[in-house]
């Protein structure tokens, strides 16, 4: 089968956990910003706020939140693979792309974040997507935060996306065609 530079993108993606601190230039987050907005939803509601975060302290000081909680909580086994991974919740990344939902509306948050992270491989860039990113959000300084990061009255966290120049270069996971089943 022959295939095209959309099913090449999706082979391609991988989960980055090491970032350059270089920012991308703004036209390729705008680039990435309406790919997200672009996305299907349900009943065309579009329930979602799209908000590009690229204050790097800002995203610093909610990592170094993050951690704090992540090592002060009574699991420590997801603080110490954190540690493994080079000590930080966001890898360094310069920019989060932090999707804002409507309670109820997970399903149209998910395929948001897959389009961020798609177009994001197809403009050379490295992405994670990262629930982690609503630890410091839910802690001690959580209504601050959520001020900075412009979650707005009505609206929840929904999930992140990290972005940025990859610092090493990542493998795609292997697919599991045994999860694949054709019902004839």
């Amino acid at each position: 089968m022959q295939t095209n530079e959309t099913l090449r993108t999706i082979a391609q993606r991988y989960s980055c956990r090491a970032y350059e601190s270089k920012l991308p230039e703004k036209e390729i987050l705008e680039a990435i910003a309406l790919a997200a907005v672009q996305s299907p939803s349900g009943m065309n509601r579009q329930p979602w706020q799209i908000n590009v975060i690229t204050d790097k302290a800002l995203i610093e000081e909610m990592d170094a939140e993050g951690m704090r909680m992540l090592a002060e909580g009574p699991d420590k086994s997801t603080y110490d693979r954190f540690m493994e991974r080079g000590g930080t919740l966001y890898y360094n990344a310069p920019c989060m792309i932090l999707i804002c939902q409507q309670a109820g509306t997970e399903m149209d948050t998910g395929i948001v974040s897959q389009n961020i992270a798609l177009a994001a491989t197809a403009l050379g860039l490295g992405s994670v997507i990262c629930g982690m990113a609503r630890i410091p959000l839910s802690g001690p300084k959580g209504e601050e935060f959520k001020q900075r990061v412009g979650i707005s009255d009505g609206w929840e966290f929904g999930v992140a996306v990290l972005v940025g120049y990859a610092k090493t270069t990542g493998t795609p996971h292997e697919p599991d065609r045994t999860k694949i089943r054709f019902i004839d």
